[in-house]
């Protein structure tokens, strides 16, 4: 089990009620371009030829909300994220059978579209608080893996 500081579960916290509803939608565009094998988990979603395509897929977009809100409730239940996660997991390993570095390369890319918002207020410390809580999610996800 994780232990969150009160310095970290409220920085998460903030973190997430500051992030703009596109947030999801920003990082998954973004994780798509700049690592485009990850597209084949999308091929139902249309047209993801170019960035262009795939900054204006409507599927896309909807997706990267779906992934916000599964951040929320990972948010909402950080003293149990891995009970939370457990049928995420399976459907990804068992059913999508996606690539379970891809939750870290799109980890990464919801890091850069939050210190983006955030500008200055996105501090060493927040960072950290922030690359644990989806460490934590990450592991999770992965788990069905092991």
């Amino acid at each position: 089990m994780v232990v969150w500081t009160d310095a970290e579960r409220k920085a998460i916290q903030d973190i997430f009620g500051k992030l703009k509803a596109e947030a999801g939608a920003k990082a998954l565009i973004r994780c798509l371009i700049v690592y485009p094998w990850t597209q084949r988990y999308f091929s139902s979603f249309g047209n993801l030829s170019d960035a262009a395509a795939i900054k204006s897929n409507k599927k896309v977009a909807a997706h990267g909300e779906v992934v916000l809100k599964g951040l929320g409730l990972a948010v909402k239940n950080l003293d149990n994220v891995k009970a939370t996660y457990a049928p995420l997991s399976v459907l990804h390993s068992e059913k999508l059978n996606v690539d379970p570095d891809n939750f870290r390369l799109l980890g990464d890319c919801f890091t850069i579209v939050v210190a983006a918002q955030l500008g200055r207020a996105f501090t060493a410390e927040i960072q950290a608080a922030w690359q644990k809580f989806l460490a934590v999610a990450v592991s999770a996800l992965v788990k069905q893996y092991h």
